[in-house]
């Protein structure tokens, strides 16, 4: 019998490719369906506004949605007045993020030097698909403008008395991401089509898939099917916990060289190495972090959750990317906790919209980042992603399994085709297992073939 992870019971144009209008019409128009609907959130009501400076509650909101765009003939390639907006983005400056929720006048920064928390702004501005505005949180001033379109340039301006503003200029990011060239990115919707017929086969199985081209081979566009189910994250929630410790190495606070005490209170089951140790003895960062992605240590996960102060910084990283599915709320293994109905969810959205950034250097630095893609290439649980795929081919992936969920995530690293996937399922784990295999072939056939997926007449 297979181990739980966290059980609480136990951008490059392509060649021209030939598709019947009829088919590509009806494969747009379920992508379009699939990439849109609203996510289930912990708090899906607004609620009362904050005063202004003061934090609201970080379930805020509803699910973003694009502006539909100007009408056009048929046959001609629809041309919109402007870029689609979402009614939360966030602008990525080196160390650190400004977020925005233009729907419920919301904004959070947060970097090297402090979180305001989640502050109401009822005199944002919004206008032409840009959010700016002004608040002063703890003596600091942040003077924004953040174009409410992905890719956009954002600024922000930070003042303090008796110093100089500080500026900060940087990309903004939204969920999804915009591809870079709308016709390139309309090659990925037929495998919108394929994805939705292996989910719909999966009669024992809820489940969600998002795609994410990460080469400029389909310009970036991003697919998804059922990409807001909300299933339990199982060890999922892992990737949130390392890339908050690997954000303060960015930031010069920790070192991963530095050691923690690991007693014998902290020894629990499922899976990971560190439980066939001697306790209590001292850690390092770096194992511990190694070990929380290549075997999916159930031990290292609530070793760093305490380590990093409990649930609310993993949370505040959450929020401060606007990921409204997920949420860490109990530690590996806590079957009280799991009683009690505190869980941790997520979707295959926030999964890609975390991998997304991660890869495009948003999140983490670059060496950041290529460390924790190393941890999820030296992943040992290979019955899934690496199961479905020929011998050889190159992933980094993270799995997460319990007995009423199974998933798998992270990144096909085929050169020239690089891809950010999240393949998530509810109900009986065996049957998802095969349901995520199912997903992840498709994923890679698709990527693979010759004709670019099309389908021939």
């Amino acid at each position: 019998m297979r181990k739980s992870d966290n059980n609480g019971s136990s951008s490059r144009p392509g060649p021209l490719i030939r598709v019947p209008l009829k088919w590509l019409a009806a494969a747009v128009l379920l992508a379009l369906v699939a990439t849109t609907g609203p996510a289930t959130a912990d708090n899906p009501d607004p609620g009362p506004a904050a005063a202004p400076g003061q934090q609201a509650d970080p379930g805020y909101g509803a699910e973003p949605g694009g502006e539909p765009g100007a009408g056009h003939e048929p046959g001609v390639e629809p041309t919109p007045e402007r870029a689609p907006t979402s009614e939360v983005s966030w602008l990525s400056f080196p160390g650190g993020v400004f977020a925005v929720d233009s729907l419920g006048h919301t904004v959070r920064y947060r970097a090297c030097d402090g979180d305001t928390g989640r502050v109401a702004d009822p005199d944002m501005r919004v206008a032409a698909g840009v959010a700016s505005g002004e608040v002063t949180v703890a003596g600091k001033s942040y003077r924004y403008r953040v174009p409410l379109v992905g890719r956009s340039q954002g600024a922000l301006e930070v003042i303090r008395r008796h110093h100089p503003p500080t500026e900060l200029t940087g990309e903004v990011v939204t969920s999804p991401q915009p591809p870079t060239d709308p016709v390139a990115g309309a090659r990925l919707f037929p495998l919108s089509g394929q994805l939705a017929r292996v989910v719909a086969d999966a009669s024992l199985n809820p489940a969600g898939v998002t795609v994410r081209d990460l080469s400029g081979r389909y310009a970036d566009q991003q697919i998804a099917v059922n990409g807001a189910l909300r299933p339990k994250a199982a060890s999922v929630i892992k990737l949130w916990i390392l890339v908050e410790l690997l954000r303060r190495v960015d930031c010069g606070q920790v070192s991963l060289d530095d050691g923690v005490l690991v007693t014998p209170a902290d020894v629990v089951g499922g899976t990971g190495q560190l439980q066939f140790e001697t306790f209590p003895q001292v850690v390092t960062l770096h194992r511990l972090a190694q070990y929380l992605i290549k075997y999916s240590d159930n031990i290292a996960a609530n070793v760093l959750i305490t380590y990093l102060g409990g649930f609310a910084p993993v949370n505040a990283l959450i929020d401060s990317m606007n990921q409204r599915s997920t949420i860490l709320a109990r530690r590996m293994l806590d079957s009280a906790a799991a009683l009690r109905g505190e869980e941790n969810y997520t979707s295959p959205d926030d999964v890609v919209s975390l991998l997304g950034a991660l890869w495009d250097g948003e999140i983490l630095s670059p060496a950041s980042r290529d460390l924790m893609i190393g941890f999820m290439r030296e992943q040992t649980l290979n019955t899934k992603i690496p199961a479905a795929l020929p011998s050889g081919v190159p992933v980094a992936h993270k799995t997460g399994d319990l007995p009423d969920a199974s998933h798998d995530v992270g990144y096909y690293l085929i050169p020239g085709s690089e891809t950010a996937v999240a393949f998530l399922t509810a109900g009986p784990m065996d049957t998802g297992d095969e349901t995520v295999r199912r997903m992840a072939r498709t994923v890679y056939d698709y990527l693979v073939t010759p004709t670019e997926g099309a389908y021939e007449e």
